[in-house]
């Protein structure tokens, strides 16, 4: 294994040496991370004085990890257009020929590329974080903990690896530098959404739970470098010259795929969504065990804090929130009754929103929305069992009329998503990346026709005309 290594240090000690010679990269990525810390520190400042002025201590107390945050976020940007020109600019400065022609196997040149590309961001990164800490020590600000510290210091690493690997992927993938620096966006717009979201984890979260956000970003940090080892060919580096915007490519191939060789409904189902069903399995057991999970873990965490909320709240109030219960009831009754397009239309809604995060995530997110559902279904039991309705009658009366349809069609659609996920990171030589995600797509719209959509409108149906009079008969 140390042999196989081997060509991957010499690939990476050659890129750093270039790297550290080239005064273009070096000036504005040295002068950007000096300056950051000091700019981050002023305002740490500022924001001391206004918080002595008006309080805040929750503030303060997060302010410095927050700017370790965002101060570990701020040079990887700046040094990522290494990682993007790393297969690309090679090609346009004509000396890719000599680098694909060494006797180098694919992943090899491919993980070269990846410790230089990580290299830069993260060296910046620390020096940047070593620095705004050296100077916080002069301000009225209390430092974070050595454990806070080395959790943001992975979080940084992880959001490292998963821009770097990023970038290399769109480095194969383009015909130019160009293209590659109008993609970047691609990756540096969700990173930094990612980011915000991770803030208020900081801010009104926890250290545990900022430790899943750490787990998730090393997750999809792991894929991205799967799927740019599973894709990258040296051939295909040679061989394109231009990117051309087939559509009438693009149709066909998702035709192709959706319909197959099927000649009526019934061979489409038989042979063509057939196939995906049986093809869905693993992803199928995963959704189901996530599903359990997800609505255990809400129940049991509901049933376990909620009460200690509600410690404070007199008999009188408990009871008027157990009359708003029933009340509740009454509003999908009657006159305020949901229609059918209103409830289907949410459903359809939900499955696209796992859809859409699922392809920027290989279904990861797609699948975390999923269990956050059964989470929030988990949680909604325990609260009615709080206030003296039993959870088996509400699940009986209130979700399982409808749920016997509208359950598996979420499943099966995030259990299609998931094996989205699982193509686009799967070595296939004989397809490219883009035939490979068309094709995907495909058979999740395969299973979305087939199979969800009938699904989720009888479950609409009974959710509107059956489910409301049976919840209405059980809390009276």
């Amino acid at each position: 294994m140390v042999e196989k290594l081997r060509p991957v240090w010499l690939l990476a000690r050659r890129e750093l040496r270039d790297q550290f010679r080239d005064w273009r990269i070096l000036f504005p990525l040295i002068v950007l991370t000096v300056l950051f810390p000091v700019l981050m520190d002023s305002v740490a400042g500022s924001a001391v004085e206004f918080v002595n002025d008006y309080g805040g201590n929750l503030v303060v107390d997060r302010l410095v990890p927050f700017s370790i945050l965002i101060i570990g976020f701020f040079p990887i940007t700046v040094s990522l257009v290494v990682a993007l020109e790393s297969f690309v600019g090679e090609k346009e400065r004509g000396t890719i020929e000599p680098l694909l022609s060494t006797p180098f196997l694919d992943w090899q040149l491919y993980l070269g590329k990846l410790l230089v590309g990580v290299f830069f961001p993260l060296l910046a990164s620390y020096i940047a974080i070593a620095l705004y800490l050296f100077l916080v020590r002069y301000q009225d600000l209390n430092l974070p903990s050595i454990y806070q510290i080395v959790q943001l210091l992975t979080l940084t690493t992880a959001h490292a690896v998963l821009m770097v690997s990023g970038a290399i992927a769109v480095s194969t993938q383009s015909t130019s530098v160009r293209a590659a620096n109008l993609l970047a966006s691609f990756i540096v717009l969700p990173v930094a959404f990612l980011i915000q979201g991770e803030s208020a984890l900081l801010f009104w979260g926890n250290d545990q739970v900022l430790w899943m956000a750490v787990l998730a970003v090393s997750v999809l940090a792991a894929l991205l470098v799967r799927v740019g080892l599973a894709h990258f060919q040296r051939e295909y580096l040679l061989g394109r010259e231009i990117d051309s915007l087939n559509l009438r490519w693009m149709w066909h191939t998702f035709w192709r795929s959706f319909f197959g060789d099927a000649r009526s409904l019934w061979s489409w189902y038989r042979d063509e969504v057939g196939a995906s069903l049986r093809a869905l399995r693993v992803p199928l057991l995963l959704i189901v065990a996530l599903m359990v999970a997800g609505g255990v873990l809400g129940f049991e965490w509901t049933a376990a804090n909620v009460p200690a909320m509600l410690g404070e709240t007199s008999a009188e109030d408990m009871g008027r929130i157990a009359e708003q219960l029933q009340m509740s009831a009454g509003v999908v009754s009657a006159d305020l009754q949901f229609s059918f397009l209103t409830i289907f239309g949410h459903n359809m809604q939900a499955v696209m929103i796992m859809l859409f995060l699922g392809m920027f995530s290989f279904g990861v997110l797609g699948a975390l929305v999923f269990v956050a559902n059964m989470s929030v279904v988990g949680a909604a039991l325990a609260f009615f069992q709080l206030f003296g309705f039993s959870p088996w009658t509400i699940f009986w009366a209130g979700l399982l009329p409808h749920g016997i349809f509208e359950f598996p069609a979420v499943m099966f659609a995030s259990a299609a998503v998931l094996y989205l996920g699982a193509m686009l990171v799967t070595p296939d030589p004989t397809r490219t990346m883009g035939e490979v995600f068309i094709q995907a797509l495909a058979n999740w719209f395969k299973i979305c026709v087939g199979l969800v959509l009938p699904m989720l409108a009888i479950a609409a149906a009974i959710e509107t005309y059956i489910t409301p009079n049976l919840l209405l008969k059980v809390m009276g």
